[in-house]
């Protein structure tokens, strides 16, 4: 008998940990919200301390699967390579931002402050810039991906990260007359992709030479990945507790900015099914592809939205709304992509 595939513990509950985070954040900045305050004065360079310490915990892990040895196996089987960067950075950033733009700006404009619209769309264009590197390897092995070009897809996104991000949301952002720090996007790069990945890399060849690959894999690696969930638990607890009052004063914003993430979650997958169907990748290809460009870098994207526009931003919340709609909405598209296997 064939067992069925699950997913992990923590990730399957994520929206659960999420909800609750939320309500105890909300609680907190209520009732303690002047000495929260003070977590906000930590500032080094425009980057809060604190949840600078704990967006690394959070990337840190993750950067540790990152195999760029790996993209050698590229010149086998390019297609879905290719296909995947450019859903990844010719498409879905620019899908965000017209979906942002359109119910942040024209929907919504009876509940949403103009001047406040363009920072929910900000959040929204920096979580569609960010494309996921760690929980596809969640939804590859639930949709019987392969899992060594599935580490490939992710490898070459984290290297277009290095290059394409912060272009790309600059761009953006400049399109939708947001004016931001460019030496706090690059800083926010460094600091939050490029330091932890390097740091991962050497870990990585590190562990693997002195215990071995199956240890590294299959001990070291499990150990590590509650520490990625708690930190952004933390974090989260910390964005609602400054946030709590905006959230009390307009209670639906959550349900708001849950509409335009899902509509583009659901369109991106979509796109990237029907078109890797066109192209005759194998299923095994074409369901992570598609995983990848429906999915974000939620960690990157809190991190930079929090940098850009501060710990009390709509553009923070809208990147946090990112991450509690993503697994129910993945699961789902799991659910399909298994249900269409060919």
């Amino acid at each position: 008998m064939v067992q069925k595939k699950q997913i992990g513990f923590f990730e399957k509950y994520l929206t659960l940990w999420v909800a609750l985070g939320i309500l105890a954040g909300i609680g907190l900045g209520y009732f303690f919200g002047d000495s929260i305050e003070a977590i906000s004065s930590l500032e080094f360079a425009k980057v809060n301390i604190p949840v600078a310490v704990l967006i690394w915990l959070m990337i840190y892990p993750m950067m540790l699967q990152v195999d760029f040895s790996s993209i050698k196996k590229i010149g086998k089987k390019p297609r879905g390579v290719v296909w995947t960067l450019i859903i990844n950075w010719a498409i879905k950033p620019f899908s965000m931002a017209f979906f942002a733009w359109i119910f942040f700006s024209k929907i919504y404009a009876a509940w949403i402050d103009p001047a406040l619209a363009g920072e929910y769309i900000a959040g929204a264009i920096i979580l569609g810039a960010a494309p996921c590197t760690a929980m596809v390897f969640v939804w590859s092995y639930l949709t019987d991906g392969d899992p060594n070009y599935t580490l490939v897809q992710v490898s070459v996104n984290d290297l277009f990260i290095l290059i394409a991000f912060v272009p790309i949301v600059g761009l953006l952002l400049g399109i939708t007359n947001i004016s931001i720090p460019y030496d706090t996007l690059v800083a926010s790069v460094v600091i939050f992709v490029v330091i932890p990945l390097v740091a991962g890399v050497i870990t990585q060849r590190l562990m693997i030479r002195r215990r071995g690959e199956e240890w590294f894999k299959k001990v070291f690696l499990p150990k590590l990945k509650p520490v990625s969930i708690i930190a952004l638990l933390i974090t989260l607890v910390l964005l609602f507790a400054f946030q709590g009052q905006n959230i009390l004063n307009n209670p639906f914003i959550i349900l708001l900015a849950a509409v335009p993430l899902v509509i583009q979650t659901y369109f991106i997958f979509f796109l990237a099914w029907f078109g890797g169907r066109k192209l005759k990748l194998p299923h095994a290809i074409c369901a992570p592809a598609s995983m990848i460009g429906a999915s974000n870098f939620f960690e990157l994207a809190v991190a930079v939205a929090i940098s850009l526009f501060g710990l009390n931003s709509p553009a923070a919340l809208v990147t946090v709304v990112g991450v509690l709609v993503e697994v129910p909405v993945m699961l789902s598209l799991v659910a399909l992509a298994n249900r269409w296997k060919y």
